[in-house]
């Protein structure tokens, strides 16, 4: 598919737009100032392929435990801002990679400035953060897609006037119509990357669906250059279904797939237990290997033919596949622990031949 031409952002190291991989966000659930907690949770969502890390900064407390955080890790974090422009201040000086700031809560546009050229001076960027829960009163009565739009673009107007043209706008809401709309409109208006997401999404089930629509619907159009799956559920889970999602539209190729069928009354195994121990050990694998774990032959040869490895399951003996090939027939009580041995030495020979 042909992606909507933007300017390109760079977070540290992380480009954004301008041709870039589309990337995938995610959030902290943990208070800022429990370093060692943020500490561990960054590495969690690190390894499991988040490109992207950003933390709440509520108070001065947790701006200075950023900095903390930041050295720790050395990833670039991204400061989440509202209300206050000193702490986003404070932020920058704990060696904040990115600004997000929300301009339905920091509406004064003399603060604003004084910051937009504090940051363009450093090579910060800012994510310009609308949502419809919290947009300015003075938008009240419009349309809420028109009025997501307005807000982006007239506070993007104001950095880029004090001389910050690394922006990036991210317009959301819990309607997934709304926000389909809304980031529709702006794709048409400007050059900004987009940050696409549904914000308060839901719990893990009605989150990835109302997410999977409203963000793939865009994706599938050519709008976007970076997700998050906003989910009431560990951050984790983000990310894992932000790389699916991009899988899924052909937008990532750098990642696992693990295919496995809905089950029926031939399975013989568990399926959904092994795959989602295949999913878990592989989180982390930066290789476009296809696996499939299905529950009996019907499909499951089939699949395994066009898979790196696969599980085909039976009776008593299931049937591991590679590149294609049977390999081996194996007892199902020692399914898992032969196939991840399997798979461990599958990742180290592709490796060496990459």
């Amino acid at each position: 598919m042909e992606r909507r031409r933007t300017r390109r952002v760079k977070v540290g190291g992380v480009a954004i737009g301008g041709g870039a991989p589309v990337t995938v966000q995610s959030m902290l659930n943990t208070r800022t100032t429990d370093i060692e907690g943020c500490v561990k949770q960054i590495a969690e969502l690190a390894d499991a392929g988040c490109d992207l890390i950003r933390l709440a900064v509520p108070d001065e407390d947790s701006a200075a435990a950023f900095g903390v955080i930041a050295k720790r890790t050395g990833l670039p974090l991204i400061a989440d801002i509202h209300y206050s422009y000193k702490l986003a201040h404070l932020a920058l000086d704990n060696g904040a990679k990115k600004i997000r700031m929300n301009p339905g809560n920091m509406r004064d546009f003399g603060e604003i400035k004084e910051l937009a050229r504090r940051m363009a001076d450093a090579g910060v960027p800012v994510r310009v953060g609308v949502n419809g829960g919290s947009l300015d009163p003075k938008f009240e009565g419009m349309d809420e897609a028109d009025a997501l739009a307005k807000s982006a673009l007239e506070c993007a107007d104001v950095f880029e006037q004090c001389g910050l043209k690394d922006i990036v706008l991210a317009i959301k809401a819990s309607d997934v119509g709304t926000m389909i709309a809304a980031n529709r409109k702006v794709a048409g208006m400007c050059d900004y990357p987009l940050h696409l997401g549904v914000t308060e999404a839901g719990t893990l089930r009605s989150g990835l669906i109302k997410s999977a629509v409203g963000i793939g619907t865009l994706l599938g159009a050519g709008i976007g250059d970076t997700v998050r799956v906003s989910l009431s559920a560990p951050p984790v889970e983000e990310v894992l279904a932000g790389k699916t999602l991009l899988r899924s539209l052909g937008l990532k190729t750098d990642c696992v797939e693990v295919v496995s069928c809905p089950t029926c009354a031939r399975t013989e195994i568990d399926v959904a237990g092994l795959a989602a121990a295949v999913e878990r050990a592989t989180a982390h694998v930066r290789l476009p290997l296809k696996i499939a774990v299905m529950g009996c032959p019907l499909n499951g040869i089939g699949e395994g033919k066009h898979s790196h490895l696969a599980i085909a399951g039976g009776k008593e003996r299931s049937v591991i596949m590679r590149d294609g090939e049977i390999v081996s027939r194996v007892a199902n009580d020692m399914l898992l622990p032969l196939f991840m041995t399997m798979l461990d030495d599958y990742i180290a020979d592709y490796s060496k031949n990459c």
